[in-house]
């Protein structure tokens, strides 16, 4: 690339280095365009434990640049079965197959992978592997952003921080997540769509060694993704780090008022969970007794009650759970950020002057809207199929596979070349609207 190219390639600011904001960065500097990662705390860190992705976030990370999933393939694993299980976690049932296996749980329907491969792998890990490709001075660290300044008359977006600095680019990307600092600035703090709101629902999580987990409920449940459903609540398990660990997701409806947004994790006794699933089948009981004494409470929250309206204002955009923080019944939405990410990416490769940035970010805001607003619907709808409550389908387990299948498909069935691909047309179209209409 010409030193003249380079010269018209936008500096782009990203707020936020979790899995979404990394990968997004490596795949600009793929495309050599410059690229600053502005992170608030002293160091790279990610919430939470397992992850998994789906086969149409992994070709979306071979686009952006094919280290990316060489190193999640150095750290995860993929399901052995070729299908997800749904089983009845509830039953009680009894006889010959319960006295055969204690753990036995009837299989409500299974979905086929279809070779969409489902990877998963601990976030920590991952994110550990993305850092060691960044060149060392695209981070910097202990940066929390205060707000910004778009000025249309300024050549470029003045980002203030809370320790009194400050630093400018031609673009600025928030991937600071679901208590986007940045949407918060861009949407106004009057607007309710910048805050997110809970759902009601609360996630247990812990992670175990894969062979304790195989002597409470088997090898093959424990080397393999298995979501138990059942009335108001469900609880999902899948293994990690190439079969040592097992991850697991307890979900209980929770009607009270969280009390501290800021706050959206604590801690809970063992005994809160056992007591809930008290009247459960022994495969979730045996679950459960897994579990430290002390473990992870995760609020969830999400951005469905008040949607987010647009994702781009200015020069100014966010991206993955700071534009459509969902709930993680899906198991999607840290894909789809990197969807956007291959799609901002696409469209700011397609750009050949910083000055058209703003046509840019519109056009993945244009681009990538419907599909992930639709992710936010359909997770929180996910969970009451789960739980047996969706008033479309209920305890019936084929219309709980109907839907299921139904929205899974819609999230796997994805043609990213077609994204890509369109989001390079909308940008050059509306580029063409505008530059006719001055």
């Amino acid at each position: 690339m010409s030193d003249k190219c380079e010269e018209k390639r936008p500096h782009v600011a990203i707020i936020g280095s979790g899995l979404v904001g990394v990968i997004f960065a490596l795949g600009l500097l793929k495309r050599n365009i410059k690229v600053t990662l502005y992170e608030q705390s002293h160091d790279l860190n990610e919430l939470g434990a397992g992850i998994a992705f789906t086969g149409v976030a992994q070709e979306c990370m071979r686009q952006l640049d094919p280290r990316i999933l060489e190193a999640l393939r150095r750290v995860g694993n993929e399901n052995v079965t070729a299908y997800n299980r749904y089983v009845d976690g509830y039953s009680q049932v009894t006889g010959e197959q319960r006295e055969e296996d204690p753990t036995f749980e009837p299989l409500f329907f299974q979905l086929p992978i279809d070779g969409m491969k489902f990877w998963a792998c601990h976030r920590a890990h991952f994110l550990n592997e993305l850092a060691k490709l960044l060149p060392g001075n695209v981070i910097v660290f202990q940066k929390r952003l205060a707000t910004y300044v778009d000025d249309e008359n300024r050549p470029t977006v003045m980002l203030h921080f809370e320790d009194g600095s400050m630093a400018e680019a031609d673009a600025v990307i928030g991937c600071d997540g679901i208590k986007s600092r940045v949407r918060q600035v861009l949407l106004g703090p009057d607007n309710p769509a910048s805050l997110p709101s809970y759902t009601h629902r609360a996630a247990y999580r812990a992670v175990v060694p894969i062979e304790a987990a195989a002597a409470a409920i088997g090898t093959d449940k424990a080397n393999n993704q298995c979501l138990h459903m059942g009335p108001g609540s469900h609880v999902l398990n899948y293994p990690l780090a190439n079969y040592t660990l097992m991850n697991i997701v307890i979900f209980l409806r929770d009607w009270d008022v969280w009390p501290n947004i800021e706050k959206m994790a604590g801690s809970a006794h063992k005994t809160e969970v056992a007591s809930a699933f008290a009247h459960w089948g022994p495969a979730v009981r045996s679950i459960i007794e897994l579990l430290p004494e002390e473990l992870a409470k995760w609020a969830i929250f999400d951005l469905g009650t008040h949607p987010v309206p647009f994702y781009a204002k200015g020069r100014v955009c966010m991206a993955g759970d700071a534009a459509h923080g969902s709930a993680p019944h899906h198991g999607a939405g840290a894909g789809f950020g990197v969807e956007d990410a291959l799609a901002l990416a696409s469209i700011l490769e397609e750009m050949e002057e910083s000055t058209h940035i703003v046509q840019a970010l519109h056009a993945f805001s244009s681009v990538r809207y419907e599909r992930t607003q639709w992710l936010v619907r359909s997770s929180r709808e996910t969970a009451d199929i789960y739980e047996w409550t969706y008033h479309e389908s209920g305890s019936d387990p084929d219309k709980c596979k109907e839907q299921i299948e139904q929205r899974t498909r819609k999230i796997w069935d994805y043609d990213v070349d077609a994204m890509v691909t369109e989001a390079k047309e909308v940008y050059r179209a509306s580029f063409q609207f505008s530059t006719v209409n001055k």
